[in-house]
């Protein structure tokens, strides 16, 4: 298996833990079957396969390479292009950056339209039709309510006043997020419209990094940033890319179905990395915009197979929100591969695989 998908690999917010290190950009993890440093040398794991790994966006990534023999010089330069392509959509899209853009754009009162740049516009150009497919069960405007939970760069595990959450839902609401696409400018319909891009933004630095590896030649690779992946061609067993999706809750972690992929991206959004406990009940980070209260239907994790990780990132988000019935309902219509792993009320999993993700996987494991 080349790699395990997980819900974020951060520190995890539970009612005594700490705050995470990275917040909502990016809702997933992975166990990568790699070490990682900031910045260390390309290094050979097994015959025909070649790797690095470093760390950006508060978590890690982890490319693999397969088929070709690329100098030291060629895996330096292809590393420096990958950390670029990320580190660049994290200057940019971070809420923790009091400089990125995104900041700036949130603290945009004006009804002037704000300037944006090339990305910012791909990423809000993607969510309003994400927003637009799910009925605003995916919503970048959220961010008025992840705060408010205590998800986003101000961490808190406990219940909120309801005049809070009430305050962040009456804030909340895609269509008050107007782009013109040729001016490239985004337009508030009322100076508290916020968004957060932790549903999307990191899997279109996953797109980016891809697109940087093929222009510098590769041909084989797998690229995964915190549990968002990327693949081109073939592993080193000349097969496609096996991509494991985690069993939820398991200690130790192993994969519970997977994935081969080849040309294609994946995503998995859960419950069960991020979140706190109160009462009795678990609140996760997956808030949903429209109760303005996390997600409380029982499903653990939903992954995502599309043809861009920024695709696969914001559906997976999209279906976790929308819930077993009607995200699997959204899934098959739009002819999605995905995996939905769902809490059974008196414990156990059970999974619900679309037609396509048994097309691509077989019937999905136990």
């Amino acid at each position: 298996m080349d790699t395990i998908l997980s819900p974020a690999r951060r520190r995890v917010l539970r009612a005594a833990g700490a705050a995470g290190a990275y917040g909502t950009l990016g809702g997933l993890g992975a166990l990568a079957l790699a070490g990682c440093s900031e910045r260390p040398a390309g290094a050979a794991a097994t015959p025909g396969l070649l790797q690095f790994s470093g760390q950006t966006m508060g978590t890690t990534y982890v490319v693999k390479l397969a088929g070709a023999n690329h100098s030291s010089a060629r895996l330096e330069a292809l590393q420096a292009s990958v950390h670029d392509a990320l580190e660049g959509i994290n200057r940019g899209l971070s809420l923790h950056r009091a400089d990125s853009e995104l900041v700036r754009f949130n603290r945009h009162a004006s009804v002037i339209p704000f300037a944006l740049s090339k990305d910012f516009l791909a990423v809000l150009v993607a969510a309003q039709q994400v927003s637009e497919l799910s009925a605003g069960a995916f919503d970048v405007s959220v961010a008025p309510l992840t705060q408010a939970w205590g998800f986003g760069p101000e961490r808190r595990s406990v219940v909120p006043a309801a005049a809070q959450v009430e305050a962040g839902r009456a804030a909340v609401g895609w269509r008050g997020l107007q782009l013109d696409a040729g001016q490239r400018t985004a337009s508030k319909a009322h100076a508290g419209l916020q968004a957060d891009l932790g549903g999307i933004a990191k899997g279109h630095g996953v797109d980016l990094a891809a697109l940087a590896l093929e222009a510098g030649g590769a041909e084989h690779y797998m690229i995964e940033v915190g549990g968002e992946v990327r693949t081109r061609g073939h592993n080193a067993h000349g097969r496609a890319w096996q991509i494991g999706i985690e069993q939820p809750d398991a200690m130790p972690q192993r994969a519970r179905s997977v994935v081969p992929l080849s040309g294609r991206a994946l995503a998995t959004s859960g419950d069960y990395r991020f979140y706190f406990e109160q009462d009795g009940r678990r609140y996760s980070h997956e808030i949903d915009p429209r109760t303005a209260e996390p997600i409380s239907h029982g499903l653990a994790s939903v992954s995502v197979v599309a043809d861009s990780c920024m695709l696969a990132d914001a559906l997976a988000t999209a279906l976790i929100v929308m819930g077993p019935e009607r995200g699997l309902a959204l899934a098959q219509q739009l002819a999605l591969p995905a995996l939905f792993i769902v809490r059974e009320p008196q414990g156990g999993l059970r999974d619900i695989a679309t037609a396509a993700y048994t097309a691509l996987t077989g019937p999905a494991a136990a």
